[in-house]
């Protein structure tokens, strides 16, 4: 019987090449862990503070030294050829392309001249160009939220004074648009709020910002400047409707009980509203500020560039960033979330062109209510429905996100404006009827459809 061969005399060669692999596994995993360490090190490194920061600095570039990376990207706000279908940042004549706008807005600033809203780096220039400054003389109150300016001025003549101005007389003072120290503490770099409108409005309602989280303040800095607000007084103070809360319900019974109104139409005689851009306001309403999302987290979605993430500051519409701004949540295709998005906004805007239809309507038939010899008193109901119509149209309309901070809030507010519209429009046409005898049939009193307008989608640049 033949001896069993011993096992150190097989196969050397498969000791050789496990020793050479297993050593070629622990270089690897060695480089691994090396590179893991390194780029945590990276991340987790303060910047470098290459020069002092003071309070009130305007200057992003100062800051950008300090901060390149979050400079770079603010500064893309710069971009202002990025449209979407109902925004983006390229600036377009909306009363061209929504002509109904004037007729609503009669008599007042906007009906001469109001533009799609571009970038952040654009807010002072814009202000300063807008033919609205020359049809009303505005307070200083309005360079609050156009300009970097305004905390220092705020600072050095008073709250009181820096909102009487006139803003005409700020004007060769102002120099900077929204910046850096309007929203970051530059000892810290932590979230703070600049404006005491916004403070003020918060304490009226028993909220303390200093005790909010960061992830709230990544809501609240915005909502420094995109709400509704008005000139309180004969100082002009500005100030947020928002004792009685944030809906435009509660909006309405805060303007009717302190008897407040921005201008009178000029075709109806009636007492009217302007809304503003109640971004902050309709996105309570909303499910994401239900669920805990901030506006940073899709209009400043965090990025990485190498091992370090940052707050994107190209602050711009999250149809241009969806993959960043969306997918980090939805893991939905891209597609599929675009669709749905413009699904929401299309339905919205359909909306808000029927209800400029049922406005207009109410207003020929206020207007034939008075070529028939209706007086104030009574004209005072139509009027009403009128204001209130009116302003539920223009809290979804100047509101910049087409319905999809809100999409069953905004649905809701633009059918009761319709309403509204419609039952002053009844309330206008018997009155019509009472004063001439002639039945609301007969052609004289015929109410004509209003004009909105035609539009062309744009194309969603990514």
């Amino acid at each position: 019987m033949s001896q069993m061969k011993p096992a150190s005399g097989r196969r050397p060669w498969l000791m050789v090449v496990a020793f050479v692999v297993g050593i070629g596994l622990l270089v690897g995993i060695g480089a691994l862990l090396v590179s893991i360490a390194t780029r945590q090190t990276e991340a987790a490194t303060t910047p470098a503070r290459i020069v002092a920061i003071q309070d009130g600095e305007v200057d992003p570039a100062v800051w950008g030294q300090n901060f390149p990376r979050e400079y770079d990207r603010f500064m893309m706000t710069e971009n202002d050829t990025v449209p979407t279908v109902y925004g983006g940042s390229q600036q377009y004549d909306k009363l061209a392309r929504f002509p109904a706008m004037k007729r609503l807005w009669n008599g007042y600033a906007f009906a001469v001249d109001f533009n799609e809203e571009r970038g952040h780096f654009y807010s002072l220039i814009d202000q300063k160009e807008t033919q609205r400054q020359v049809v009303v003389k505005q307070p200083g109150a309005c360079a609050n939220c156009h300009s970097g300016d305004a905390p220092n001025l705020i600072k050095s003549m008073g709250w009181e004074a820096f909102n009487l101005g006139p803003y005409e007389a700020l004007t060769t003072t102002l120099h900077s648009a929204v910046t850096c120290n309007d929203c970051h503490d530059p000892a810290t770099m932590g979230l703070r709020l600049t404006r005491p409108a916004l403070i003020n409005a918060l304490e009226k309602r028993g909220i303390d910002w200093t005790k909010a989280s960061r992830q709230e303040m990544r809501t609240l800095v915005c909502a420094q400047c995109h709400v509704e607000y008005y000139f309180l007084g004969d100082n002009k103070l500005l100030t947020f409707p928002w004792e009685q809360g944030l809906t435009i319900d509660n909006i309405n019974d805060y303007y009717d009980g302190y008897g407040f109104k921005d201008w009178t139409h000029k075709e109806t005689g009636a007492p009217m509203l302007k809304m503003q851009h109640p971004e902050y306001e309709l996105y309570t309403q909303g499910l994401h500020y239900q669920s805990g999302v901030a506006c940073a987290d899709c209009h400043m979605p965090y990025v990485r560039e190498g091992a370090t993430k940052i707050s994107d500051h190209w602050i711009r519409s999250p149809l241009t960033n969806v993959n960043n701004s969306c997918q980090s949540c939805h893991k939905q295709d891209e597609a599929k979330l675009i669709e749905r998005i413009l699904t929401i906004q299309n339905r919205t805007a359909t909306l808000l062109r029927q209800t400029e239809t049922a406005i207009i309507a109410l207003i020929d038939a206020i207007n034939a209510a008075k070529a028939a010899g209706a007086t104030d008193a009574q004209l005072a109901e139509a009027w009403d429905f009128q204001r209130k119509a009116n302003m539920r149209w223009d809290f979804i309309s100047s509101e910049n996100s087409t319905g999809f901070h809100a999409p069953q809030e905004a649905a809701r507010v633009l059918g009761d404006a319709m309403n509204y519209a419609r039952m002053g429009q009844l309330a206008a046409e018997r009155l019509t009827m009472s004063l001439t005898g002639k039945p609301a049939t007969d052609p004289l009193l015929k109410i004509s459809p209003a004009v909105t307008g035609t539009f062309e989608l744009q194309p969603v640049v990514q």
